[in-house]
């Protein structure tokens, strides 16, 4: 019978248990992290588009063309990042450009561009069309405006800088890391598109800071993301550009402006018989107005009269109107060169009769055409100032849309070019008013004025007050209708007519003036007057200096009396004087 042998199985022990059980936890997990931990991204992303990118804060904005040496930036870049007053006159062909001091004129198809009707030789033409749009040169444009270029090595980028621009430098860590811990990507995660990598030490620009990333550009331009751990920061950098503009230097005048305007319509006053004006230190007569399509200009103008003011002390601000005419003024202002004529025409007479300023009264144009004047105002004050002229210029308050009196205006940005803004603070109820009312109401005049000087800053701001009145009559006619007329009448005439009727002014809260009215039983009409007054003209003179304005204005000279000079003659330790 065979035997059978018996062995006794050997059996685990507990350490041999828990390290498979160890190494079994490791490889599941081991497992689940291969299948889902988020490896960095291997795609790469395309930085630029198409050749010649221009760098511009940060971002591509659009492309330059080369042409030789000469590089060239789209007009409409230019428009919206640099200047959005350039413009291009189609009549001309030209890109037109204006600084504080300089009218630039760039033809195309030229050789030559004009700065202040100075020509400048290019060996290229400064403006060049491709495919539909207009590009120009950057060179001549580094005379105008604070900025500055480079084009870009490896990509051909055109980096544009402007004064201000701000980074801070920094550099790759030395650490041994992974290369694509050193990729720069488009979002401050791994798992992004990368748009290059970047070497140890390697010098960068840090712009900005997402997360736990820093924002950063190589020297080539492009950037992208990358951990703040592998970048150290250097230095801060700061663009900075000389002032390209000259300096103004037009004529002074110590103390607040008192001005008042001179109404010419046919013929010059006798000015031996204007006695003193106490504090006045400008006259404004009404000399200029825009008399054709072609630029052309009607002169009233007087070199005895000016003499004569200045003799007195004054400044002479010759005034110049559109003739308030929204047609002719549309059709001499929507081409370059016929604002150029009357502007030539404006620096002629204001040497032939020795002016130290210009007024411009342009009145009653289409809300559309708000633009031309702005474009001629910008065109205007350049020339003006260089012949050491002050430029100021009349405007209204706002009074709602499609308003010619009114809405055209481009308030905020004329208040950029011109010296002074005159606000015509006056006519709350004009002459056609169907009802009777103040010409200008203290309360309405301060709620304007609090608005306008949300656009436009108070040293730049004169107030025009008013010196007429109106005599208002509302007569009972047969059929029951109350009809309403007016006439304007003087300080004189209206004390006159006070006076003839045995009447008593009273003050009128509501106006903040002095009131009368009068009853002619045989017309069946009641007149009303708020009265212009030394009262009324005083308060206005106080606003003008409670909110540091630059002066007042007033109009116009033959309506007032003595009086008047006295009652606005502003504190001078209040209002502003211009710097």
């Amino acid at each position: 019978m065979a035997q059978i042998d018996y062995h006794k199985k050997k059996s685990l022990t507990p350490k041999w248990i828990l390290g498979g059980l160890l190494i079994a936890i490791v490889m599941i997990a081991s497992s689940i992290l291969f299948l889902l931990y988020p490896f960095a991204s291997k795609d790469m992303a395309e930085y630029f588009t198409k050749e010649n990118p221009i760098l511009f804060e940060g971002t591509q904005e659009g492309n330059a063309v080369v042409e030789g040496d000469s590089i060239f930036l789209p007009l409409s870049f230019m428009q919206e990042h640099i200047d959005d007053s350039i413009i291009f006159d189609e009549k001309s062909k030209s890109i037109i450009i204006t600084t504080k001091d300089k009218v630039i004129q760039m033809p195309t198809d030229s050789l030559t561009f004009f700065v202040n009707q100075k020509p400048v030789n290019l060996q290229v033409s400064p403006i060049i069309s491709k495919e539909g749009q207009i590009f120009v040169a950057i060179e001549p444009l580094l005379s105008f405006y604070p900025i500055q270029y480079t084009v870009l090595n490896d990509t051909g980028a055109v980096w544009l800088q402007k004064n201000g621009d701000h980074y801070i430098q920094g550099e790759i860590s030395e650490k041994d890391v992974h290369s694509e811990q050193l990729r720069l990507r488009t979002e401050p995660s791994l798992q992004s598109p990368y748009t290059a990598e970047l070497s140890k030490q390697e010098t960068v620009m840090i712009e900005g800071e997402k997360q736990n990333y820093y924002l950063v550009r190589k020297e080539n331009g492009v950037s992208g993301y990358i951990n703040k751990k592998y970048v150290k920061k250097n230095k801060e950098v700061t663009i900075a550009i000389g002032e390209k503009s000259a300096a103004i230097d037009i004529p002074k005048i110590n103390g607040p402006i008192q001005l008042t305007w001179e109404a010419v319509y046919t013929r010059n006053p006798d000015y031996t018989q204007i006695p003193d004006m106490l504090g006045l230190n400008v006259v404004s007569p009404t000399w200029f107005s825009l008399a054709g399509n072609d630029g052309s200009i009607n002169n009233l103008a007087s070199l005895e009269y000016s003499k004569w003011a200045q003799s007195k002390g004054y400044q002479v601000w010759g005034l110049f109107s559109n003739s308030f005419d929204p047609v002719l003024t549309h059709e001499a202002l929507k081409d370059f060169e016929t604002r150029q004529k009357i502007i030539v025409q404006l620096l002629h007479f204001s040497q032939m009769y020795q002016l130290q300023g210009i007024n411009f009264d342009i009145e009653n144009v289409k809300q559309e055409d708000g633009t031309l004047v702005t474009q001629f105002m910008r065109e205007a004050t350049p020339y003006l100032h260089e012949a050491g002229l002050v430029v100021s210029m009349d405007i209204t308050f706002y009074a709602g849309e499609n308003n010619n009196w009114s809405s055209f205006y481009e308030r905020s940005k004329l208040s950029g070019i011109v010296d002074y803004l005159i606000i015509m603070a006056y006519d709350e109820h004009s002459g056609s008013s169907p009802v009777a009312g103040s010409v200008s109401s203290l309360p309405w005049v301060e709620k304007n004025l609090e608005n306008l000087l949300n656009e436009v800053p108070n040293e730049k701001l004169i107030l025009g007050v008013p010196l007429y009145t109106r005599l208002w009559k509302e007569q009972q006619k047969e059929d029951g209708i109350t009809e309403v007329t007016s006439q304007a009448l003087s300080m004189t005439k209206v004390k006159e007519w006070i006076a003839e009727k045995g009447l008593q002014p009273v003050y009128d809260e509501v106006s903040g003036q002095n009131y009368v009215e009068y009853y002619a039983e045989e017309e069946n009409a009641t007149y009303k007057v708020w009265i212009e007054d030394e009262l009324s003209l005083s308060k206005r003179a106080n606003i003008a200096a409670n909110y540091q304005l630059a002066g007042v204005a007033s109009w116009s000279r033959n309506f007032g009396d003595q009086t008047a000079w006295s009652a606005i003659n502003i504190d001078p330790n209040k209002a502003v004087t211009k710097k």
